[in-house]
């Protein structure tokens, strides 16, 4: 008699868990750690989301976590702006991609799970990538940098061109 109570109590849990939840809700998150590093360090970085509005700003190294979902089936865009005096400011797009375990859906989380709450949660998306190491390049324009530079004629990027005018021999 306690053997079919505790079979059917199991059972029902068991399809309770199965109804009420969705695969990649389980198995995924709705947000991620990511690392941002770059060279040289303590550049200061602001990352925004898709709707430009600042969600973080600080410097290299920095972890934090980013939320995989913008509303209702919506997937999260950030891009990150890294900035250091004498650097040029380089800007990141990190991109979320479909999760694989979202199709988990058709054999265990079922139309509740693929169609509400993974898309609600934002489980639906994984971290395209973990780590943003980025190399930032030495401006050629720096305002702290005080010096004459002298070029030959053909050595001139060709965007100055434009710019040269013909003094009187």
């Amino acid at each position: 008699m306690i053997k079919k109570s505790y079979f059917k109590m199991t059972a029902v849990l068991m399809a309770t868990s199965i109804l009420f939840s969705s695969c990649a809700s389980i198995v995924s998150k709705s947000s991620y750690p990511i690392s941002i590093n770059s060279a040289p360090s303590e550049a200061k970085i602001v990352i925004k989301d898709k709707k430009g509005v600042e969600i973080f700003a600080g410097q290299t190294p920095a972890t934090l976590k980013l939320k995989s979902g913008s509303g209702f089936f919506g997937k999260a865009r950030y891009q990150v702006s890294f900035n250091k005096n004498g650097y040029d400011t380089k800007t990141v797009p990190v991109e979320f991609k479909l999760d694989g375990w979202y199709f988990g859906n058709l054999l265990l989380g079922g139309v509740l799970g693929m169609l509400i709450i993974d898309p609600a949660t934002g489980a639906m998306y994984k971290l395209d990538t973990e780590f943003l190491n980025e190399t930032l390049v030495q401006s050629t324009a720096s305002i702290e940098n005080k010096e004459l530079k002298v070029y030959v004629l053909n050595e001139i990027p060709t965007e100055w061109t434009k710019h040269l005018v013909e003094v009187a021999k």
